[in-house]
């Protein structure tokens, strides 16, 4: 028996069946397994716009396979437009609806698979979570990366551009040279061309398993369309195996994803992601483990913003297969059964390394531990993430006096403005999931950090979050966050900061009793947020982000 059978066999379902004949379907169709195709295309984004052809091709492969595609959306918000205002407190809350509209339709319709179609941060992991929680087969398929984008004959991207904007202010470069730059960094669709959370995610979906060997084509090749197609062809067959999300969202699957992340230098939001998805897998999330993968995994991968190299050169060099293949042969990876059906290793056996410059070895890898360290101290008594991978040698440790801001606007209007001096730490608080609320991103302070020539000599310590465009001693996720009453509420203007990535410490060097003084009587600042809304729904829920930004559930609410 099909799970879509309960919404098309028997005397009590002429209705049901007569809405699907009202569309055109046909009573043979209805036999077939029904297989929702979630598509988050949209018009508000490159990485977006061009999914209905991702789409299509799925569509193509399901019909061609015997199968039945039923296509619904949900929603995809861009980082780049919502950052740097009031709207970046959504992206990272929209990861919890995304999932949330996958399980209404699917659970209310009742179909047998689900091919999930993404691109982009947030999307990404909102519709892993969604499969790891209904466990219904499903393979994710993204639109892939955008192509390099050309300035006066070099290459460029979304992160040389954003650091022009500390150019400008510092009449390095004229507005009319930033105009044109506008319009060569970003040439078409396609996940935004540097290694954000976005290319991190959809690298990932491919390391767990749940996405097919090739999720590394860029988005304007033809051989993308393709691995729609197959990815069409094989959910019906995994509907008829019953292989679902769960047999392969595995302890060794979320493991495998750790160091792949941090072999690349993966965007520090794989830390909020890869534990919320294991969190709707039931697989427990171990931190300590984490940080024993980023101490044995070599970085072999340097993409912007860390290094020199594109996603594109990324593709061309073997991509994830190869890069696996070659940690495969480190004994670096666990096996696991992936949505091919095969085992991870038969996946990779072949993969080749085609550019030793783009994917190194061991031997040669940039370094010998990973991109990410997890930071404690009595700062982040509970943790913080940093991706090491972007930070220069000088301020892997790092002492200074703090320079406090309640939000990221007037940070980041003191860096444009000259008043951060080198040697400083950016303290910037109440931006965590709770307080924020949704987390948002400091990319903006951290490229005008860059822009203004300091990112030598200044770091970032935050209760919220990063791009994976972000490079610089920048600091998050810093937990508990000040909304919670963590410390970091109660650093001053001038306290002593010590940053030690190396040592994996962030200390705030200030006597207890001074903190204690500081501690009496203080109330938490309301979140910036009007009532009823759903962000508002959404700051009560939260939980740290140390757990992924998860929400409270039964007993914790």
């Amino acid at each position: 028996m099909k799970r879509s059978d309960i919404t098309t066999i028997g005397l009590d379902k002429s209705t049901h069946r007569a809405l699907y004949y009202a569309m055109g379907v046909l009573p043979e169709e209805l036999e077939k397994p029904i297989i929702a195709v979630v598509n988050s295309q949209n018009e508000t984004m490159p990485g977006h716009c061009d999914l209905d052809k991702i789409a299509k091709a799925v569509k193509e492969g399901i019909l061609q396979a015997g199968g039945t595609p039923v296509e619904f959306p949900t929603i995809a918000i861009c980082d780049g437009i919502a950052m740097g205002h009031y709207g970046m407190h959504y992206p990272l809350a929209s990861r919890e609806l995304i999932a949330d509209s996958i399980e209404c339709m699917m659970n209310a319709h009742q179909y047998d698979g689900m091919v999930l179609i993404s691109n982009c941060d947030k999307i990404t992991p909102g519709m892993l979570m969604a499969a790891a929680r209904l466990n219904v087969p499903a393979i994710n398929i993204a639109g892939g990366t955008m192509d390099t984008g050309y300035y006066q004959g070099c290459k460029t991207s979304f992160i040389e551009l954003i650091e022009t904007q500390g150019k400008v202010a510092r009449g390095l470069m004229t507005k009319e040279e930033m105009d044109y730059f506008e319009h060569c960094a970003m040439p078409g669709c396609g996940a935004c061309n540097e290694l954000g959370t976005g290319n991190t995610m959809l690298y990932l979906a491919e390391a767990m398993g749940m996405a097919l060997p090739g999720s590394d084509t860029p988005a304007m090749l033809g051989e993308r369309v393709a691995l729609a197609k197959r990815t069409g062809i094989k959910i019906v067959e995994l509907v008829k195996k019953n292989l679902r999300p769960r047999d392969i969202i595995t302890k060794e699957a979320i493991y495998n994803a750790l160091v792949v992340t941090n072999a690349i230098g993966g965007s520090s939001n794989s830390m909020l992601h890869l534990p919320a998805i294991a969190h709707e897998a039931g697989v427990p999330f171990d931190f300590d483990e984490a940080e024993k993968v980023s101490d044995s995994t070599p970085q072999v991968v340097k993409i912007k913003p860390s290094g020199d190299d594109y996603p594109v050169d990324f593709y061309r060099a073997g991509g994830v297969a190869g890069l696996m293949h070659e940690l495969m042969d480190y004994g670096l990876l666990k096996d696991n059964i992936t949505v091919t059906g095969e085992m991870l290793f038969d996946n990779i056996k072949d993969a080749p390394i085609r550019d030793a410059k783009v994917i190194r070895t061991k031997e040669t890898a940039y370094s010998q531990t990973g991109g990410l360290r997890i930071m404690y101290g009595n700062l982040a008594p509970e943790g913080s993430i940093c991706k090491a991978a972007g930070v220069l040698p000088e301020m892997m440790k790092h002492t200074g006096p703090a320079r406090v801001f309640d939000q990221e606007e007037p940070a980041l209007k003191a860096i444009y403005g000259g008043e951060i001096k080198p040697g400083d730490v950016v303290v910037i608080r109440y931006e965590g999931p709770k307080g924020g609320p949704g987390m948002r991103e400091m990319l903006a302070p951290t490229a005008a950090i860059i822009g203004m020539d300091l990112g030598d000599s200044v770091a970032l310590v935050t209760d919220g979050r990063f791009s994976g465009a972000t490079r610089g001693a920048a600091i998050g996720h810093v937990s508990p966050e000040a909304a919670d009453g963590g410390l970091i509420a109660f650093v001053e203007d001038g306290d002593s900061i010590t940053v030690d990535i190396e040592g994996g410490t962030l200390t705030l060097n200030v006597d207890d009793e001074v903190i204690a003084k500081r501690r009496e009587g203080w109330i938490p600042p309301k979140p910036p947020v009007e009532e009823g809304t759903y962000i508002e729904r959404y700051s009560k829920l939260v939980k740290s982000a140390m757990t992924g930004a998860v929400f409270r559930r039964g007993s914790e609410l």
